[in-house]
């Protein structure tokens, strides 16, 4: 079954070219990975400092793979800083 996760990201502005670059990164070694069937970036067309990341990996095990290679860490230590906030939320997939 399928794990869903979206992620709501408000940017500090003056942090918004170089958060792009991080999480366009990222979003491309998510995509390569096995167990990733889709990472999405997601920017509100008024607002380009109003995000969500749309992700959708085979089930929890290939989610923990991802939070544990190279990319994903390195997001997280250059790329949350640049947030103003950052909230997770995680569904399963109810029909097939």
């Amino acid at each position: 079954m399928s794990l869903v996760l979206t992620v709501k990201i408000r940017i500090k502005p003056e942090n918004l070219e170089a958060f792009m670059r991080e999480v366009t990164a990222n979003a491309l070694a998510a995509r390569a990975e096995p167990g990733c069937r889709q990472f999405e970036v997601l920017v509100d067309p008024q607002d380009p400092t109003n995000l969500m990341l749309f992700e959708v990996y085979d089930d929890e095990a290939a989610f923990q793979a991802h939070q544990e290679r190279a990319a994903f860490k390195h997001y997280m230590e250059h790329a949350v800083p640049l947030l103003a906030s950052r909230e997770r939320q995680f569904y399963r997939r109810a029909v097939a």
